[in-house]
């Protein structure tokens, strides 16, 4: 969904599960909480605060734990 990163809940090297939020997203006067598809470690932030995203952007890059 396009729209601004509003806010990155994750830092790289952190643990995450199933579930977890990494980002929120605003997109049209609404907050799209991104949720990590598996358990694993952050291993790159690509998109921060402010940047614009479209549909299928890599905004967190997760590494297998």
């Amino acid at each position: 969904m396009p729209g601004n990163v509003w806010k990155v809940l994750v830092d790289e090297g952190q643990s995450v599960a199933p579930g977890d939020t990494l980002a929120i997203i605003e997109s049209m006067k609404m907050e799209i909480n991104i949720t990590a598809h598996a358990a694993g470690v952050v291993r790159e932030l690509r998109a921060g605060p402010g940047r614009n995203v479209k549909a299928g952007d890599v905004l967190v890059v997760l590494e297998d734990k």
